[in-house]
């Protein structure tokens, strides 16, 4: 199908192209930006008038909860709720049950993404089998089956014989690792940061530590190896001076961040907020600025939604005992361009860090709007603002820190491959 989107503002990153554009689609791919080509009749047009045309996003962590945890979520519900939020590329870790371990069950879950027609998935498989920490899964089988990444996603690797040998693997075969640095002892029992609040509340704290002592570690084995590093979901300050000295000293890594925690701290917890339960832990007002400032100077390169839906019953416990976790797909667009309005920048650097430069960490030639690439778009009113509420969420899980709040920004249209996938029914 023809499909031509006028009268928008288009924001493409990578093309440095910030201005009113219309956008034509053909057969799925981009065939030009600003004039129709040669002979090009439109068979649908998209008015976006006081509009933004973007790249569709790109998010690096989103769990989907299928296979074995159906009950917090369907991968039809999820897909779904990234649509709605402008997302048409996802990556999932691989902590589901069983875990991304084997070949067949990548490939299941691949089949079943491309069933529902709606946003592209990229698995990120097991590093370790059952993600035990002890025995090495077969990466080369589990990236031939469509695995673009390797992780322990939150589970322990104490062994760092084991790690060093899974990033000599990964080496070899150029295939990249993402890791969430933790301790898992300096971890253990423990639900919030180590600080006032947690203090003052009684909760069993993390201390900033468990996240630089594993992540010293590891970036000191990447250096030992020269695997392809990526780092998951950093949240101090120390952190993030470690992972900006590592690239300042030539080590090719790169970060993200989640959206939770760049707008929000201890603080939030409030009076045992249990949705503010989150891994790894919301931390001070410091550590939040200080993850403003490196996605400013480039030290964390993405944000991402770390979209992980919590059934009700969950979350309707004790602080300490709540299951951790938020959902986050369609959260991710007013989060991102939040930064940028508060961070004085160009909505155009908020839109890098949730397209371009995912899709850079991902290897993939997405995220940009050039002229044959594929069409996937994410058309938003960038002035609307909306509460969030439970029922305003497409998410089968409905537990948001930012429940009750109103945020700016909400998408309109999202097409995939040139396929209008969704599209609001609310006049905006």
């Amino acid at each position: 199908m023809n499909i031509q989107i006028k009268n928008g503002h288009l924001i493409d990153p990578k093309n440095q192209i910030d201005g009113l554009r219309d956008l034509f689609i053909t057969a799925g791919k981009v065939a030009a930006v600003g004039s129709a080509p040669a002979d090009f009749v439109a068979q649908q047009v998209i008015d976006a008038t006081g509009l933004v045309v973007a790249p569709g996003l790109i998010d690096l962590a989103a769990r989907l909860r299928e296979p074995g945890y159906e009950y917090r979520a369907t991968l039809e519900s999820e897909m779904d709720a990234a649509v709605a939020g402008g997302i048409t590329t996802l990556a999932c870790p691989p902590d589901t049950d069983p875990p991304l371990d084997e070949p067949g069950l990548v490939e299941m879950l691949k089949h079943r993404a491309r069933e529902l027609n709606k946003a592209r998935l990229y698995p990120v498989g097991a590093l370790t089998r059952g993600l035990n920490g002890a025995e090495l899964t077969e990466m080369a089988e589990l990236a031939d089956a469509g695995c673009i990444a390797f992780s322990q996603a939150d589970a322990a690797l104490t062994d760092t014989r084991v790690l060093m040998r899974a990033m000599q693997y990964a080496a070899t075969f150029g295939f990249s690792v993402w890791l969430r640095p933790q301790d898992s002892f300096l971890t253990r029992d423990g639900v919030a940061h180590d600080g006032e609040v947690a203090t003052r509340l009684g909760l069993p704290a993390i201390p900033v530590c468990a996240e630089t002592i594993a992540l010293s570690t590891i970036l000191q084995l990447a250096h030992e190896t020269g695997v392809r590093l990526h780092i998951c979901r950093i949240s101090s300050a120390s952190g993030v001076e470690l992972v900006r000295a590592a690239k300042q000293q030539g080590l090719t890594l790169t970060c993200d961040v989640s959206a939770n925690h760049v707008h929000l701290s201890e603080m939030d917890i409030g009076f045992f907020d249990a949705n503010c339960h989150l891994v790894p832990p919301l931390r001070s007002q410091r550590d939040r600025d200080a993850l403003h400032a490196g996605l400013l100077d480039g030290s964390i390169d993405a944000i991402c939604s770390n979209h992980s839906p919590v059934d009700e019953d969950a979350k309707q416990l004790p602080f300490a005992e709540a299951e951790a976790g938020a959902t986050g797909l369609e959260l991710l667009l007013p989060l991102a361009l939040k930064w940028a309005r508060q961070s004085h920048r160009a909505l155009a650097d908020g839109l890098a860090k949730i397209t371009l430069q995912p899709a850079r960490i991902l290897g993939l030639d997405a995220g940009h709007l050039t002229v044959g690439a594929a069409a996937d778009v994410c058309v938003f009113d960038p002035e609307v603002y909306w509460k969030v509420e439970p029922a305003a969420l497409k998410s089968q899980g409905k537990n948001t820190p930012f429940i009750g709040m109103e945020l700016q920004g909400r998408v309109r249209y999202t097409l995939v491959n040139g396929q209008l996938v969704y599209q609001s029914k609310v006049s905006q």
